[in-house]
């Protein structure tokens, strides 16, 4: 896929899948604006995917103010003047808990970053797509097959990646009139921080705790640049992509 200077903003481009997707993004002809909290970690990411410099943005941004997303889109629109897809990625899983010691600010925090983040970005991204021209663009929200089967003790992470897939509809149907495209990876079981402790062991509906395959996370990366490659005219609206013999999604786990 050849973007020939399509402009994409990836959120929680610091590390993890966020990173790895806005690399090959930069790898595959598009600018990229790199947003999360950390700007020495975007900064490293850029420096790492090794593309010109007047191909890529790095913006320390806080996805769960209003004010810090409008300023990511403003320094995006003023860097290349247009947007073609938002990758929003940024996202937290929380510190896992059963749900009657979960604590309140522990969910705001879950929910403000994965669903609140994700409508605030999609919003400003919904105003830029709506007024440039060529009108429209895409939107790639990242879910989790905990949108659809929970794991023991996440319970604002799977509330979150829920909603998440509700907001990837409405944006999917409002968006027509602009020409934007929405549509929702799954990831199961991505090699990355968040999963580095599969390996050892990780509780099971059934209160065993087993370690768990993992798989690279290339694989997901594949995914987002095949949608982010299609014509505006086509959409995939939901992908999943898991490690094959991953327990607790087909099946009873």
């Amino acid at each position: 896929m050849e973007a020939s200077g399509q402009v994409a903003l990836v959120t929680g481009a610091g590390s993890g899948i966020g990173g790895a997707v806005a690399t090959a993004l930069l790898g595959a002809g598009w600018r990229v604006a790199l947003a999360g909290r950390r700007a020495g970690a975007l900064r490293a990411t850029a420096d790492a995917a090794g593309a010109p410099a007047d191909r890529v943005l790095a913006v320390a941004a806080d996805v769960t103010s209003p004010e810090s997303v409008e300023a990511l889109f403003a320094a995006v629109a003023e860097r290349w003047g247009r947007l073609d897809l938002l990758v929003n990625n940024a996202g937290t899983f929380g510190a896992p808990s059963p749900v009657e010691d979960f604590g309140i600010e522990q969910w705001r925090t879950v929910l403000d970053t994965n669903l609140t983040g994700s409508f605030l970005c999609a919003r400003q991204a919904f105003r830029v797509m709506r007024e440039q021209r060529p009108q429209g663009g895409r939107i790639i929200n990242n879910g989790s097959l905990s949108a659809y089967t929970p794991r023991p003790h996440s319970v604002a992470y799977t509330a979150s990646k829920h909603a998440v897939t509700g907001l990837t509809k409405t944006l999917s149907l409002e968006g027509r009139r602009y020409n934007i495209a929405c549509g929702q990876i799954d990831i199961g079981n991505a090699a990355t921080d968040m999963t580095s402790g599969f390996g050892s062991g990780t509780l099971q509906a059934d209160g065993s705790t087993r370690s768990e395959p993992v798989m690279d996370v290339r694989h997901v990366v594949d995914g987002v640049l095949y949608m982010a490659g299609l014509p505006l005219d086509a959409n995939v609206q939901s992908l999943t992509v898991l490690a094959t013999a991953m327990p607790s999604f087909v099946g009873r786990g």
